[in-house]
């Protein structure tokens, strides 16, 4: 079995039920933010558990009150401007889409509070994506000064529709559990007293049941998403490409004096 704890010391985790691996975003003072180094542990941690034959199931979650903020300001810093970073952070935001598409475990997501950037990557690819009614899932990459990327071309139009999928990317504003329930980004919305239990009894369904035939059912499913990877990967691209200009510069110094951004109002495209 492998030592996950120890492999992968920037996320948390526990056995809820037999055969079930349950992660947990584990910074609730940063409301589980992801800095460069859970980036890459959240990216890699998928191949382990593909070839782990002690687990069926996984459950992903967040401490406290939210799933995950997606990419912290240190990590969007560090990315901003700097070529080789930007080459390595595509090469992971890709290797983190295809390694969760592809690893063979039924993967459970319990979205408990807000979502975005790379915490939600993984929430809305999961498998079964449950919410509670509190959950608030949004891409935020626009109102930042990038074009949104991670997993938004590849899976929110199959999601949602185009049009639902174009609203919510291009204004940046947040979906509830109930309304993402009712458009179809997740599997069902909760109660939130009851998102644990449901997410326990869901992954422990799927670890006793024929994992050969959810497992080739997963595979056989995916592949609407492995059709859509040149998509992905173009959306990735361009993301990246705006993390070498100066609307992102801006994006995050309006987060960080709480104003409305300041725009560049031409544009060369």
């Amino acid at each position: 079995m492998t030592d996950y704890a120890t492999k992968y010391p920037k996320l948390s985790f526990d056995y809820p039920a037999d055969r079930v691996l349950r992660i947990t975003f584990d910074r609730p003072e940063t409301y589980n933010s992801v800095d460069a180094e859970t980036h890459t542990q959240m990216t890699d941690i998928w191949i382990d558990i593909d070839r782990d034959q002690d687990i069926n199931a996984v459950i992903v979650t967040g401490r406290g009150k939210a799933f995950s903020a997606g990419g912290d300001f240190s990590l969007i810093e560090g990315i901003t401007g700097n070529f080789d970073t930007v080459m390595k952070t595509w090469k992971e935001a890709k290797d983190l889409v295809y390694n969760i598409i592809n690893c063979n475990k039924i993967i459970i997501s319990a979205i408990n509070g807000p979502a975005a950037g790379a915490g939600l990557v993984v929430g809305i690819l999961a498998d079964i994506s449950i919410a509670g009614k509190r959950a608030k899932i949004v891409d935020g990459h626009p109102r930042l000064g990038v074009a949104a990327g991670d997993c938004a071309a590849i899976i929110w139009p199959l999601l949602c529709g185009m049009a639902k999928a174009k609203y919510y990317l291009l204004t940046c504003k947040p979906i509830t559990g109930e309304e993402a329930d009712r458009i179809g980004m997740v599997s069902m919305c909760v109660e939130d007293d009851e998102l644990e239990q449901i997410s326990i009894d869901t992954a422990t369904e799927m670890a006793t049941g024929s994992q050969s035939a959810l497992r080739w059912t997963k595979y056989s499913l995916n592949n609407w998403l492995r059709q859509a990877e040149p998509i992905f990967d173009a959306s990735t691209a361009l993301e990246m490409l705006g993390f070498m200009g100066d609307d992102v510069k801006e994006g995050v110094l309006s987060h960080r004096e709480k104003r409305a951004p300041n725009f560049r109002k031409d544009c060369p495209l």
